[in-house]
């Protein structure tokens, strides 16, 4: 067993749930227990349980057969410490406050965090507050930066894939035009991959504001040369060209008026613009939920165990990042509040224009 200066550190899974969130506790727990003898204590429902003081000891019993499980066992939230804090009327504490009265009450040498931007995010401001924090990259939008992959895009690709698979069939069978809506608010690989890996005749996503016309005419191309259906996959942050030209404020009033998701509205305008028949399946929060795929679960355990040794050696203040299929330790401060992209010249994004695939563009 290596020595090191840490005895005692708290786990939180912070956000939106995604498969591997437990193989990634397993093997932060586990390596810091058996490599250094590092006593793991798992803090509930994410900031809110560390703001709160909800935490218990993971045993090797807690983490025994958990490598399998979808969610967290841990539970998440979204709290947000440092946005708009409120004073408890209780302990007259802000939640920033709490949360290090809380953290030097249980007597945490570091924290270590898994979730996506926001919470990487605030995990940075912690460290400017002085704590020990280490970040692992979760989210199945796969728009963290500096790390080429986050644990839990694969899984959710897999799913949404088949889903798009599935829908094939009833497509061909009735002839109509199906709109898949996936998750991916702010950046588009989630669509980008499912849609080249099932299939998918048009791609919708944020980074390239569609029109109707070139989806229209593409359909049309389709059904006169004897296809007489077509995949559409939509992510949900996708946005038409007038509305890229509007301010964040004007977009975000925008999309609270629609009576119904970007998915559904895609699907009107092409019914009208083509007189096809339009049906619309949005994916949600299947995309969250069960079994990590055996790559999100090797991708997580690799984090962990990476975050781990970094703990021993006191190498806080950082993320755990895949770069070049190797963990490394990239600056939380480098992460903060920033979002990876699809870049338009990206290889992948080439491949599927060359292979027909339309983009409204």
């Amino acid at each position: 067993m290596e020595k090191t200066s840490v005895k005692k550190i708290g786990i939180l899974t912070s956000g939106g749930d995604a498969p591997g969130l437990n193989a990634a506790i397993r093997a932060v727990a586990r390596t810091c227990m058996d490599e250094y003898g590092i006593k793991v204590y798992g803090i509930e429902q994410g900031y809110r349980g560390l703001i709160e003081g909800n935490y218990h000891e993971l045993t090797r019993d807690v983490l025994s057969g958990i490598l399998t499980r979808g969610g967290t066992i841990l539970g998440t939230s979204r709290e947000k410490p440092f946005k708009n804090p409120e004073r408890n009327e209780k302990t007259g504490l802000y939640p920033v406050e709490a949360i290090k009265k809380n953290y030097k009450k249980m007597g945490l040498d570091a924290l270590v965090v898994l979730g996506g931007n926001g919470t990487n995010t605030t995990a940075s401001l912690l460290a400017e507050e002085g704590l020990n924090v280490i970040g692992l990259p979760k989210t199945i939008d796969n728009d963290l930066p500096l790390t080429d992959i986050t644990f839990g895009f694969h899984t959710a690709v897999s799913v949404a894939t088949e889903a798009i698979d599935r829908l094939h069939t009833t497509a061909h069978s009735h002839s109509r035009i199906m709109v898949i809506e996936v998750m991916g608010h702010k950046a588009g690989w989630l669509g980008l991959y499912a849609g080249i890996a099932g299939g998918g005749d048009v791609i919708l996503i944020p980074e390239i504001p569609y029109r109707i016309e070139p989806i229209a005419k593409h359909i049309k191309e389709r059904q006169k040369s004897g296809h007489g259906f077509s995949i559409v996959v939509v992510a949900e942050g996708a946005l038409s060209e007038k509305e890229s030209y509007m301010d964040k404020k004007s977009l975000k009033k925008a999309r609270a008026e629609m009576p119904y998701s970007i998915g559904y509205k895609v699907a009107k305008e092409l019914e009208e613009a083509t007189e096809l028949e339009s049906r619309v399946t949005v994916l949600g929060y299947l995309q969250r939920g069960g079994t990590p795929v055996p790559y999100d679960r090797v991708l997580a355990t690799q984090f962990g165990t990476a975050a781990a040794h970094m703990i021993a050696k006191g190498d806080f203040g950082k993320m755990v990042a895949l770069q070049n299929g190797e963990p490394v330790g990239v600056p939380l401060e480098d992460i903060a509040g920033k979002i990876k992209k699809v870049p338009l010249n990206h290889p992948l994004l080439m491949a599927a224009r060359e292979v027909g695939t339309c983009f409204g563009d």
